[in-house]
């Protein structure tokens, strides 16, 4: 240490030589300040000798003191005379005119700052006086480097909670806004609004929503700087987050629409990727009403770039519709998805599969339709401008509403009792509803009520001779009513069937049958009846003669509760209805066109998100999309699936399983992958039954696709087959071999993580099982030439030891014990004969089997590998007997006769020749020379 008083003489070519600036602050080898502690080097008490270089004409000297800072402070903290000294020096060294002098001593304040929170009790008023105006000032410096030191600094103060509510109301936010005003130099601007916003998130949200939140919404819609408003676009769900919900809906989602609606591409392309954080702070009504139609216009954005943005905050977005109680699962602290426990319910059992929410029952749905849609039947009845547009193009150029009218005269009397019925004598429908596939069809009960057409109806049954007896007007009407009391019945019947997707759509088309019947009253039956009658001639022709021209006929008026249900549940095609259905007899209705639009979209209707939504996400898939938006589209598509499958709920997989599937045998390895790997998450959320029809196949593709998408499964391979039944889990006892063999040997982790997974895998299968197959995969493991997979396949062998004997299968366990000494024991490779060491190692440590079993079969064997030639084998062996065997109360009993064996052997190897076993041998295991060394301290 002489020669450093030589580092500071004034001398540059010195200075280069011994290089100070290659000390840092966080250096450890030396302190940067050691030349103020050497006495007598210019007779200068060490604050005198600070002083001196801190104010010398060399900047380099004034640079090592800057950045010495921090040992300062530990060494003169102690003495309050000599801490306000070097505060003071801190304070004039701030004021230096020369930038690095002052870049330096800015990155010293957090340190310092931390360092004396800790030491100093009056920190808050030494720092607020002293500190805080330095890093205030600097924002406003006018280098570079130094306003960007200041920015970081200010940054980690407030992220370590140093800065005071009062600073930062006082000092740190007055100056940010004079340099975010209007007037401010273009580049201190953008520093600012950078800086709010990255502060917003660290201080209270009435602080931001008081002081900062206005100038951000001002910031927002500046016309001078894109630069501004792209820092504000892209911290914008930050800024929501920080304000909460009333403000975001009050004051940012206006300025947020301007944003996305900006003439600069970059400025949409950063809404579009925080749309989930500023989703995720507003309401259900604002997220499905007002963001929903925000993010179709910016899926649909002129601007490719733009358009993959939002394709990839698509899956996100959708995910903050999700509400996992009503799916029945719930995530847990570690982040994990899983079943939420539940209580049976008679007549709904599966409670999480009806289309509205899981709480209420089917009665109470039905009943409090009149009083108001639910929240979930009002999320899914709330249609975009897209989705409307799309019905009414649907409905004016393939419906032929005379014909709907016919056939749909069974809403009326749907959700209202008999009494209130204006017809008293209902019977014809009731005999229908025996049958399920008469009553369920979905073309008798996806519509509202029309107007009366039993005219017609008269008409047509005696022209058309089907019946002996002619039915006057109101019986006609009453064989094609159905009360709403016997649908509720018949809905909670269809409970314990609930997985089957048909008898879902069912149930789903019935539940808006309820629902739309309610918006008729029976004023407008009475008035719609009086108009159909006076129209009967043209209904029959058009009833009789399908391809009858009309154009030039006059077409019923659709009444307002038609309109309103087809805007809610989409269009449809029917044709040629059986005329022998609407005359009341129990033959279902017939559809002669099965391919219908309605057929093929009801698959994709549900009431979770905005339909629009769901439809491009679904187009994710399309090859189209890779060309016109992003290559990896079809990737971000199902790296999201799950989030979406959550929020859809498994009621709803049938919307996502042509997706699934199709990203399933995507062409890309990458898309498969990534299904692969989040496929159990997948599992969870649709349940057993959905799994073993719907993702088995899949798995079981995965499982012979390559090497990248296998490693998914196999990582998440226990996760997935425990959500199998036991029997559909027992396949695929014979396929875990197939992971043994890869596709490149040197892939010597794959074969890791299947050990991993077996050990888990073990409690699936009963003790035979783990006989017959898991055992020679564990044996074939034990034997891989990678040294990591070897010791993690031991571990595997004892953990199939121990469920051999943990469930009293003493006999496969006495079998797989003779297996291994053979394997292992009489190895002629000495690896296999120190594997069988360590095995017995473990199998002692781990408690896997009782001790007698344990001295009587495995101990002979083990003890005999002290005569092995190889010492890595003897190595290995002491380690088991010193550092295990004889830690064990059993062993250390008095008169075992097991132990004089064990010390006899101990005391060979204590002899050995090589200097490694004798070590091992002799040495005392660690907690126990501790524990005896505290014994002898006491005493």
């Amino acid at each position: 240490m002489a020669g450093i008083p030589l580092y500071f003489v004034d001398l540059q070519d010195d200075l280069d030589d011994f290089g100070f600036e290659d000390y840092g602050p966080d250096c450890d080898s030396m302190r940067i300040t050691a030349f103020l502690d050497i006495p007598g080097q210019d007779n200068l008490a060490p604050l005198a000798r600070l002083e001196k270089y801190a104010f010398s004409d060399n900047i380099f000297n004034r640079q090592i003191i800057a950045r010495g800072l921090l040992d300062v402070f530990r060494d003169f903290s102690h003495n309050d005379e000599d801490y306000l000294t070097v505060m003071a020096i801190v304070v004039r060294l701030s004021e230096d005119t020369e930038p690095t002098v002052r870049t330096e001593l800015m990155e010293q304040i957090p340190p310092i700052a931390i360092f004396l929170q800790e030491s100093r009790p009056n920190f808050p008023t030494a720092f607020s006086e002293y500190l805080m105006p330095i890093v205030v000032r600097y924002l406003t410096d006018p280098n570079n480097q130094v306003r960007k030191a200041s920015q970081e600094s200010l940054v980690i103060l407030l992220e370590q909670g140093l800065v005071g509510q009062n600073d930062i109301e006082n000092k740190v936010c007055p100056i940010l806004l004079d340099l975010s005003a209007p007037e401010s130099d273009d580049e201190y601007k953008v520093e600012a609004v950078n800086i709010i916003c990255k502060m917003a998130s660290m201080v209270n949200k009435s602080t931001v929503e008081r002081l900062l939140l206005p100038r951000f919404c001002e910031l927002c819609g500046d016309g001078k700087l894109f630069q501004v408003r792209k820092v504000c676009a892209a911290n914008f769900g930050d800024i929501c987050n920080a304000v909460g919900q009333e403000a975001t809906e009050k004051s940012l989602i206006p300025k947020f629409f301007e944003l996305c609606s900006d003439s600069v591409w970059g400025m949409r392309k950063a809404c579009a990727e925080c749309f989930m954080a500023v989703s995720y702070t507003t309401s259900p009504e604002v997220r499905r009403s007002k963001l929903s139609p925000l993010f179709i216009s910016l899926i649909s954005d002129p601007c490719r770039w733009v358009r993959q943005a939002a394709f990839q905050s698509l899956g996100p977005f959708i995910s903050t519709f999700a509400n996992p109680s009503s799916a029945g699962l719930y995530i847990r602290e570690d982040g994990t998805l899983s079943i939420r426990p539940s209580s049976p319910r008679p007549a709904d059992n599966h409670t999480n599969t009806m289309p509205c929410s899981s709480e209420t029952s089917v009665e109470n749905k039905s009943e409090s339709v009149t009083d108001g849609p639910s929240a979930s039947c009002t999320a899914c009845s709330a249609n975009s401008p897209a989705q409307e547009e799309s019905s009414a193009a649907h409905i004016n150029s393939g419906m032929d509403l005379t014909r709907l009218s016919q056939s749909d005269c069974v809403g009326t009397c749907v959700a209202k009792d008999m009494k209130d019925c204006p017809i008293s004598n209902c019977r014809g429908m009731n005999s229908r509803v025996q049958s399920a596939e008469d009553v369920f069809n979905t073309f008798l009960y996806w519509r509202p009520p029309l107007p009366d057409i039993s005219q017609d109806l008269e008409l047509l049954q005696c022209k058309t001779e089907r019946h002996e007896e002619s039915c006057s007007a109101s019986e006609a009407l009453c064989n094609n009513c159905v009360a709403s009391s016997e649908i509720k019945k018949v809905l909670q019947s269809l409970q314990e069937h609930m997985d089957d997707p048909d008898v879902q759509a069912q149930v789903q088309v019935l539940s808006a049958a309820l629902r739309a019947a309610h918006l008729d009253s029976v004023n407008d039956y009475e008035v719609k009846q009086d108009e159909e009658v006076n129209s009967n001639d043209q209904e029959e022709v058009s009833l009789l003669d399908p391809d009858h021209n009309t154009e030039n006929e006059s077409t019923p008026p659709l009444s307002p509760a038609l309109g309103e249900t087809i805007d809610s549940y989409g269009p449809t095609v029917m044709k040629n209805v059986d005329v022998e259905v609407l005359n009341g007899t129990d033959k279902p209705l017939e559809i002669e066109d099965n391919d219908s639009p309605f057929e093929e979209d009801k698959s994709k209707l549900q009431d979770i998100i905005p339909q629009p939504l769901l439809d491009q996400y679904l187009s994710m898939t399309d090859p189209a999309r890779a060309q016109t938006v992003d290559m990896e589209i079809a990737k971000h598509c199902a790296y999201s699936l799950p989030g979406v499958a959550l929020t859809l709920g498994r009621q709803n997989w049938h919307c996502l399983k042509d997706t699934y599937e199709t990203l399933a045998s995507d062409v890309q390895w990458k898309v498969r992958r990534t299904l692969a790997f989040s496929i159990h998450e997948l599992a969870v959320i649709l349940g057993d039954q959905l799994t073993a029809a719907d993702l088995v196949p899949i798995f079981n593709g995965f499982l012979k696709d390559l090497d990248e998408v296998r490693i998914g499964v196999l990582k998440h391979l226990y996760d997935f087959l425990k959500l199998l039944h036991a029997d559909k889990r027992r396949e695929y006892l014979y396929q875990l071999q197939e992971f043994v063999v890869t596709d490149n040997s040197r892939n010597w982790r794959f074969r890791y993580e299947l050990a991993e997974q077996l050990i888990l895998i073990l409690e699936l299968y009963n003790p035979n099982d783990v006989y017959d197959y898991l055992r020679h995969i564990a044996l074939t493991l034990c034997s891989d030439k990678v040294s990591e997979v070897r010791w993690i396949s031991f571990k595997l062998v004892v953990a199939i030891l121990q469920k051999f004997y943990a469930n009293g299968a003493n006999s496969l366990g006495l079998n797989f014990i003779n297996e291994l000494i053979v394997r292992f024991r009489h190895c002629s490779k000495w690896v296999g004969r120190q594997a069988f060491a360590f095995i017995c190692q473990a199998v002692v440590e781990e408690e896997c089997m009782p001790v007698n079993h344990f001295v009587e079969h495995l101990l002979p064997s083990l003890l005999s590998l002290a005569s092995d030639p190889v010492p890595n084998v003897r190595v290995l062996l002491a380690k088991a007997l010193r550092q295990t065997l004889l830690e064990k109360a059993y062993f250390r009993s008095v008169g075992n006769r097991h132990l004089e064996a064990v010390e006899e052997t101990v005391l060979i190897l204590q002899a050995d020749r090589d200097q490694d076993v004798a070590f091992f041998a002799t040495i005392k295991p660690k907690h126990h020379t501790m524990h005896m060394t505290s014994l002898e301290k006491q005493h």
